[in-house]
């Protein structure tokens, strides 16, 4: 499926190719800080389908606790955190699904990540596949 994402303010936007049903609600502390909320939601684009169309986001390489780094791009006029991929040569991309155009189409997430730092009050279906850390 074709989705565009953009920031906020629209400095940047892109377009990439998602397979639907492949949402991925991670909890891990770096995706709650980042995202300021209690989890955030990611869907993969293989890199071949991904495409700037509008403006470059400036960029942060993180370092979890593994010691494996991110590269994670945002906008830097409005801040809208888009998209965090591999420092050097991306296989994917993992698109945050809340700057999709299509995010309601996307369909529930297929899976959780870092269960064990997961907010108390955070309920997600049934019967989704849950992770205590990274698969």
């Amino acid at each position: 499926m074709k989705v565009e994402g953009a920031c906020h303010c629209g400095a940047v936007a892109y377009e990439a190719e998602v397979e639907t049903g492949t949402v991925t609600v991670c909890h891990c502390i770096d995706c709650q800080v980042q995202s300021g909320s209690a989890f955030r939601a990611n869907i993969p684009a293989p890199a071949a389908g991904f495409r700037l169309v509008r403006g470059t986001p400036r960029t942060y390489v993180k370092t979890a606790a593994s010691g494996r780094q991110r590269l994670t791009a945002f906008c830097e006029v409005c801040g809208t955190q888009l998209y965090a991929c591999a420092v050097q040569d991306p296989p994917s991309y993992s698109l945050r699904t809340g700057t999709l155009a299509q995010r309601h189409e996307l369909g529930a997430p297929q899976r959780e990540i870092w269960t064990r730092r997961r907010q108390a009050w955070v309920k997600l279906p049934p019967g989704t596949p849950s992770f205590d850390g990274q698969p």
